[in-house]
């Protein structure tokens, strides 16, 4: 499905993206991970993300923001459930728009799409992580409605932590 939005005289379009999309997204993802300060910890690559994202068992899916058929945005995400509310729910993992197009209605427009999404799949609730440090994305999450909660940490087992586990 493609949302369009019309902003400041640009049409600004949503939509699923396919494995056709592999190379934007991979471009996404490498200016996501230098604007979170991290960028050697990208570890994906094209054929890794063609399996994960468009494989028999998709692991996750993405959304693309584009102008004129060029990727200026993104939103990765997938379903989580919530025993609390007893309904599924979506972790929007990456939420990221190229700098030059900030403030223009991209991320509200992703968001809406992801709402959309998750309206129709019963869900009770978006969950994601945002930097501490990251104040302009704080601003832009309490605007459209989210609880900043505070009072819970992520907790993170990475791969090397996950094998000493196993060999207890």
């Amino acid at each position: 499905m493609v949302n369009s939005k019309k902003m400041l005289g640009t049409n600004i379009s949503i939509r699923d993206a396919t494995h056709r999309d592999i190379s934007q997204i991979m471009e996404l993802i490498y200016l996501k991970a230098e604007f979170d300060g991290c960028p050697e910890s990208v570890e994906a690559t094209p054929k890794k993300l063609e399996v994960d994202l468009f494989g028999e068992k998709p692991l996750t899916f993405v959304l693309l923001a584009e102008v004129d058929g060029n990727a200026i945005g993104l939103a990765t995400y997938h379903f989580i459930y919530s025993t609390f509310l007893a309904k599924p729910g979506i972790w929007l993992d990456d939420l990221y728009v190229k700098a030059e197009h900030r403030s223009y209605g991209v991320g509200e427009a992703l968001i809406q799409r992801l709402c959309q999404i998750g309206q129709k799949k019963g869900c009770g609730r978006i969950d994601w992580t945002v930097a501490a440090s990251n104040e302009r994305g704080i601003n832009f999450y309490q605007r459209i409605g989210a609880n900043i909660i505070t009072k819970v940490k992520l907790c993170r087992l990475d791969a090397q932590a996950i094998a000493r586990n196993l060999l207890k």
